[in-house]
């Protein structure tokens, strides 16, 4: 999947102009907010609840490095096979040589958004070997060559004629039909068969306890417990920040995951994996491998501010309460995190640089702090993104500030610490305001500006200030 973040600005216009999003964003606003809530209500004590759901991925966050050392060595003492992966290429170098020494002619996948942030997929395929997404709306989605919509429904926002089309053409089915239900059963049985013969699944990690070595997933639909049941090797694929310290902990925060992310008190499935298949055991792989991706997160991690990004458990309750998620959805953040959790991690993932749009596009309203369960400070983030990039600090793969640039801000600065200089400052630049815009503006109505302001649009200075008006007794 290619990474389009820097379109953000042109697909969000798009998007704003799809009646179809509006629609199902506005369905989503109206049904999920109440539900969630409900969910909520059934525990005992929610705020407590999420005070402890916090301090748990405090804690995990602070601990990383030891709780990971931890989980390797229960996970080996499990009988799985621990490695680790410094960026993308080395996790997909090795589970492609995986793939190759056993022979593999296609896999199955569990819903895994760390592989598509690798590009596992494309790895894959470029090598002979076919990937199939097992969970209804990836497989959709990768159908259609699209980014997930939103992280717990990839293609909730597909209309079903679209899915008729693409699964005719694909050869999922023979027989046209706008039936959801007939459609789903299509996707099941084409996808059962890849099952049955199965030689490799490959899933991500929700929850990986350090005390015990066992990785956790939770999903609706089996396919994951397909994919790490049936096969004879199994490989799963996880970042650092998904190791939590004990089991206890992971209850925890399964139930605040799953009524975050579908109002369920739990979700339909929750695998629960220690170490491969046992001497007797009918079911689950005969080798298991547990990947773990650092690409990037080590670096950021040794700053404070930044590491608390590592807490986000990915249940997209933040995407719920965004005003801009909610109008846009997920397609311009152009990758597979979006919404507010992709406004926080996709800045540390690519830089400051490529996803400048992102973390500029947030009211700063501060709905997604309040709501999130691992009690990540969304706008804090997000303003010391843009403090960096307005510095230029390069530690974040920022842009470096031409010197133009550099002394226009450092002058606005100089401005803003005197209130006679701000009044002076302004009455100077009016009347270039004011030519730019009569100069510049089609409706001759709006102040053209670049930059900062080339998606807003801003009313003509007036030619008199208040004061002004007031003294030439023009205002009474």
């Amino acid at each position: 999947m290619k990474i389009k973040t820097e379109q953000f600005t042109e697909a969000a216009k798009k998007e704003l102009a799809n009646t179809r999003t509006r629609a199902i964003l506005d369905a989503i606003a109206s049904m999920v907010g109440a539900r969630r809530e409900f969910a909520m209500e059934s525990l005992a004590d929610p705020s407590a609840a999420l005070a402890l759901g916090r301090a748990i991925r405090a804690e995990a966050i602070a601990r990383m490095p030891e709780l990971l050392e931890e989980f390797e060595k229960n996970a080996i003492a499990n009988g799985a096979n621990v490695v680790w992966a410094r960026n993308s290429a080395e996790a997909n170098e090795f589970i492609l040589k995986c793939a190759k020494e056993r022979n593999i002619k296609y896999v199955t996948k569990g819903k895994s958004m760390v592989t598509e942030e690798i590009g596992l997929n494309k790895t894959l395929a470029e090598n002979g070997i076919e990937a199939f997404e097992a969970d209804l709306g990836e497989f959709i989605a990768q159908l259609l060559d699209r980014p997930p919509f939103h992280i717990v429904g990839p293609a909730i926002n597909i209309p079903v004629e679209e899915i008729c089309d693409i699964f005719l053409r694909r050869g999922i089915m023979k027989e046209p039909t706008l039936d959801p239900v007939a459609l789903g059963a299509a996707a099941r049985l084409y996808l059962r068969d890849k099952f049955h013969h199965l030689e490799m699944g490959i899933t991500g990690v929700n929850m990986a306890v350090a005390n015990t070595g066992t990785i956790i997933n939770v999903e609706n639909e089996g396919n994951i417990r397909l994919t790490k049941s049936a096969p004879r090797t199994q490989v799963s694929v996880m970042t650092p920040e998904k190791v939590v310290p004990t089991m206890r902990d992971a209850i925890h925060l399964l139930r605040l995951l799953c009524r975050n992310a579908t109002a369920q008190k739990i979700s339909a499935y929750v695998s629960m994996d220690s170490g491969p298949s046992k001497a007797g055991e009918i079911d689950g792989p005969e080798e298991l491998f547990i990947v773990i991706v650092d690409n990037g997160r080590s670096d950021f991690y040794a700053d404070l501010h930044a590491r608390e990004a590592l807490r986000c458990i990915r249940c997209g309750a933040c995407m719920y309460e965004c005003p801009v998620y909610m109008k846009i959805g997920g397609y311009p953040y152009g990758w597979a995190y979006s919404g507010p959790m992709g406004q926080v991690l996709n800045p540390l993932l690519l830089g400051l640089a490529r996803t400048q749009d992102l973390y500029r596009a947030c009211t700063l309203c501060g709905q997604c702090k309040e709501i999130c369960p691992a009690g990540i400070d969304h706008p804090k983030m997000f303003l010391s993104y843009r403090a960096k990039d307005v510095v230029g600090d390069l530690s974040y793969q920022g842009v470096k500030r031409s010197w133009k640039e550099s002394r226009f801000f450092d002058l606005l600065t100089f401005g803003m610490m005197r209130s006679w200089r701000w009044n002076l400052g302004i009455k100077a630049i009016r009347p270039f305001l004011n030519k730019a815009s009569k100069n510049g503006s089609a409706d001759k109505t709006r102040t053209p500006l670049r930059g900062w302001s080339r998606s807003r649009d801003l009313p003509p200075v007036s030619e008199k200030t208040f004061r002004e008006r007031m003294k030439d007794g023009e205002v009474k």
